[in-house]
């Protein structure tokens, strides 16, 4: 283990030294055997001195040296050629018939150093001690021609020191999910990890993917992943101590020389203008650390909000510190809008719905502030929190400005209309993505086809809506599930017991909304639902060509202006997205071995703002239905009800 006398100018010597990481900037790329590893991670924070790989509690170390377990037969799936020149590989190194070997972890890349990461983390709410990378391996850094640092990792590559009760491996339908969202998310313009392979085998584990005691064997596969790192908020709290209510302590409990070695390797390897900005002091240097964290968070969310998608495990382990949307799970983007709308069937209490997500990411970043209150104290740290609500909302604003083509003022009464174009869509039940890809089809207020655009746009957003029947249906299933029933009850006879859980008032009234709106529908009749559809779509509709008027004001060139418009919602508001059904068709194939699906839909999700005509040949799995329409989510509605668990 290096010694944990660790200072910020250790950790620039060891950039420096690591480059001659400067390694010339490179003119040529790489092959599998030639990647220009700098496994700077390893030399800067304490590696465990225990080198047998067995489940325990590891303390004083941020890291353990594990190797992978090799597959039987491993077959490339997928890869991602963007993410790969990430770590200038071309697709040709990807085509060899080693790769799979390689990125299944049955093969060492020369230059990796493969290792565990030590972390805990704060799930559903509670302490739940040390987790770690149970499945997940360190495969080193590697530094491209720009000189830029990709840390790689292998997820489902075997035990670890971390993985507690479970395997260490990751099965098909998980993995391709990850690969496929990670790379969706990027290409949508959202923060994130990449991923840059998938590959499956022969080998099988047993898995009960709904916890109903139906389990079966499932193909084990590893996703590679790729980042500037993977640390995270829960990376900070190995260092906690004693939590009142669950009785657990991080690892690393009292080690505060460990804390400010890995806040020093952060700082200076992923944040460096802070670094620059503070020099020797540290205590500011460790706010102002904080401060980014806080806003790069902030705006995380925000984009996140913006396109529908809900994360489904939003746990301190799950929050990188560079706001990149990390761990793909039980994930769903939005379909019929629904902001109470949970995508994990694992969330029983609703705690990571898509309207609470902003809420708890602040809290989580309450948690970080914690976790690091010994190098730097909450009265400095605390006022940094004070700027998320903000930073959330000029970033969440702003970009619904751009998806409904407000480009020339900015008004207070913006965040009105945005309220009521969701609150419209809540009751019609309407599809998120489809509802504001439309919108471009409206012409500006004095532009010759004003008038004609607004009849379009009202046939194009009733469209997207849900008929009565599964609006019903979907509220009848809320408001009967066995949780919403013990809502109700615990709302009238222990409501303290609900605020302990964070589902005080405002939740409360949203239940009873609920209840009002499923109320409201039975006692309608499909043509009176539609009816008012109608009437709500046709007053939305002319609020927003009000709010238009105001942006024509003074204008000579409408044309110009509404191509501006179009161009610029239409590269914000997605054609497609990774919808649950479409990732359940790839996954379906692929478990028969035929991968071009997933391909298929890698491309398809690679531009996801692009009206071109689709590719569409190839073997149709599902020919019915196996059209443009298919991928635009225009069968979603029915299927909208689909989440997933947290088995992987």
């Amino acid at each position: 283990m290096i010694s944990t006398a660790f200072t910020i100018g250790a950790c620039r010597s060891l950039i420096r030294s690591s480059s001659q990481v400067g390694f010339a900037l490179f003119s040529t790329m790489s092959t599998l055997e030639t990647l220009r590893f700098d496994n700077l991670a390893l030399r800067a924070l304490p590696v465990d001195k225990e080198k047998r790989n067995y489940v325990r509690t590891v303390s004083g170390a941020v890291f353990s040296r594990v190797l992978p377990a090799p597959l039987e037969s491993p077959e490339m799936v997928v890869f991602s050629k963007d993410a790969m020149m990430l770590l200038d590989l071309p697709p040709s190194e990807l085509q060899r018939k080693d790769a799979a070997e390689y990125f299944s972890g049955s093969k060492l890349l020369p230059g990796s150093e493969t290792a565990a990461h030590c972390y805990c983390g704060h799930q559903f709410g509670y302490f739940a001690g040390q987790l770690g990378d149970g499945a997940a391996m360190y495969l080193g850094e590697v530094i491209n021609r720009n000189g830029e640092r990709w840390e790689i990792q292998l997820k489902g590559a075997g035990l670890t020191p971390y993985s507690r009760e479970a395997d260490g491996r990751k099965v098909l339908r998980s993995s391709l999910r990850e690969f496929l969202c990670s790379e969706a998310m990027h290409y949508l313009g959202v923060p994130t990890t990449r991923a840059g392979t998938c590959v499956t085998s022969s080998t099988t584990v047993s898995r009960d993917m709904f916890y109903d005691g139906h389990p079966k064997n499932e193909k084990c596969s590893v996703v590679l992943r790729i980042a500037p790192t993977f640390l995270r908020f829960g990376s900070f709290e190995i260092f906690k101590t004693l939590d009142s209510f669950t009785g657990r302590v991080g690892p690393s409990v009292g080690r505060k020389d460990i804390l400010l070695q890995l806040l020093n390797y952060a700082i200076e390897t992923f944040f460096p203008e802070v670094y620059r900005r503070c020099g020797d002091d540290r205590e500011q240097m460790y706010v102002e650390f904080f401060r980014d964290v806080v806003k790069k968070t902030a705006h995380l969310v925000a984009k996140w909000q913006c396109v529908g998608f809900c994360h489904g495990v939003l746990n301190t382990d799950n929050m990188s510190i560079l706001g990149l949307t990390i761990d793909y799970g039980p994930f769903g983007f939005m379909e019929r809008f629904d902001p109470d709308h949970i995508c994990n069937t694992s969330d029983d209490g609703g705690r990571y719905t898509y309207i609470k997500q902003p809420e708890i990411c602040l809290w989580n970043l309450r948690k970080f502030a914690e976790a690091i209150q010994s190098a730097v104290p909450l009265s400095k740290t605390s006022p940094c929190l004070d700027l998320y609500a903000s930073e959330y909302e000029a970033c969440f604003l702003g970009g619904m400005r751009r998806k409904l083509g407000l480009l020339k003022k900015e008004l207070v009464e913006d965040k009105d209309l945005v309220t009521s174009f969701y609150d419209t869509m809540e009751r019609t039940g309407a599809d998120f993505t489809r509802s504001f890809r439309c919108l471009s089809t409206l012409a500006v207020p004095g532009h010759h086809d004003h008038e004609l655009s607004k009849e379009n746009l009202l046939s194009k957003l009733l469209s997207c809506c849900s008929s009565h029947a599964e609006l019903s249906n979907h509220l009848k299933a809320q408001t009967s599930s066995r949780d919403f029933q013990l809502f109700l009850i615990l709302s009238k006879n222990n409501p303290e017991l609900l605020d302990q859980l964070g589902k005080g008032a405002l939740a409360k009234e949203r239940i009873m909304a609920q209840i009002e709106k499923a109320k409201e529908l039975k006692e309608m009749s499909a043509e009176d639902f539609e009816a008012r559809n109608k009437r709500m779509w046709t007053d939305w509709i002319e609020a927003y060509c009000k709010r238009l008027t105001t942006d024509v004001e003074g204008v000579k060139d409408l044309q110009a202006l509404q191509d501006d418009r179009v161009h610029i919602m239409n590269s914000n508001n997605p054609r497609f997205v990774l919808r649950n059904y479409i990732a359940q068709q790839a996954i379906d194939a692929a478990e028969k071995g035929d991968y071009s699906e997933a391909q298929k839909v890698l491309k398809i999700l690679q531009r996801p703002f692009s009206d071109d005509p689709l590719e569409l040949k190839g073997k149709q799995v599902c020919p019915a239905v196996f059209d443009e329409g298919f991928y635009e989510g225009r069968y979603a509605l029915s299927t909208a009800a689909l989440r997933v668990s947290c088995s992987s």
